[in-house]
């Protein structure tokens, strides 16, 4: 997720981990298989970076206009979330 974000929308590497930590906070993922394995990266860093277009995310990666989408706050300085140096 993290190459995803930062590459396709030159987010710093920093704020997508953010993004990441602050979503998936206090939450214990099993063994293989879990949840986290049956969709592409694609699919959980949209979740993570644009809010729902009338419940839905964006699907089809470079070839999708994103410019309608509403971008998610990052989380904001100081939070937990921020593990990695801005």
């Amino acid at each position: 997720m993290v190459f995803h974000r930062t590459w396709e929308r030159r987010i710093p590497r920093a704020e997508a981990v953010a993004r990441i930590n602050r979503a998936y906070a206090g939450q214990e993922f099993g063994p293989h298989p879990d949840l986290m394995r049956h969709e592409l990266p694609e699919y959980w860093a949209y979740g993570l970076y644009f809010k729902p277009n009338a419940g839905r995310l964006p699907d089809d990666g470079l070839a999708t206009d994103l410019s309608a989408w509403e971008v998610r706050p990052a989380p904001p300085a100081g939070s937990p979330a921020w593990t990695l140096e801005a």
